[in-house]
């Protein structure tokens, strides 16, 4: 199993096959990653988002990557943190599997993540890390034991999270 941990830009990582977007439920771009990606992609992405008709909390969707250094992006759309009493756990957890199942059903052989629903949405942290390396390690080993998973995160603090997340699931 083939899990890293990098900082730096998603927008950026040409040797994955696909890379995730942190999405709203529409698909059609907004703030932070998922702006990122459509801006880096251009307005092909946007135009087939716009045939999708969204996509439900939790769940994922295919589409090119056009202008993107990479040939896919999965698309999911994080919870909104609300306290944490919410099912917002379960809905993070599911936006990873989501992915990966994604990924193993079109034969995708390597996928970068970002930290989803920790910057707008407000998931804490420290808790999105662990779920988000937990939830992937789970479903590699259930659909697709044979992918490469790289977390592409962007600041020192949010790497600091998924290192010591990633460190303390190799102990288990």
């Amino acid at each position: 199993m083939s899990i890293e941990i990098v900082k730096g830009d998603l927008t950026r990582q040409g040797d994955v096959e696909a890379i995730v977007n942190a999405a709203n439920r529409s698909l059609l771009g907004g703030g932070g990653v998922d702006g990122a990606i459509h801006r880096a992609a251009g307005p092909e992405l946007l135009a087939e988002c716009r045939t999708l008709n969204g996509c439900a909390t939790g769940e994922a969707k295919l589409t090119g990557a056009y202008r993107l250094p990479c040939r896919y992006v999965i698309h999911t759309v994080g919870p909104i943190w609300q306290g944490g009493g919410h099912g917002e756990a379960e809905l993070l957890a599911k936006c990873y599997q989501s992915c990966i199942r994604l990924a193993s059903e079109h034969g995708i052989p390597s996928v970068a993540f970002p930290s989803i629903s920790t910057g707008a949405y407000r998931y804490p942290l420290e808790q999105a890390a662990a779920i988000a390396v937990g939830a992937v390690k789970d479903a590699m080993a259930q659909c697709a034991p044979e992918l490469k998973v790289r977390f592409v995160l962007f600041d020192d603090r949010t790497y600091d999270a998924y290192r010591r997340a990633l460190d303390s699931c190799r102990k288990d």
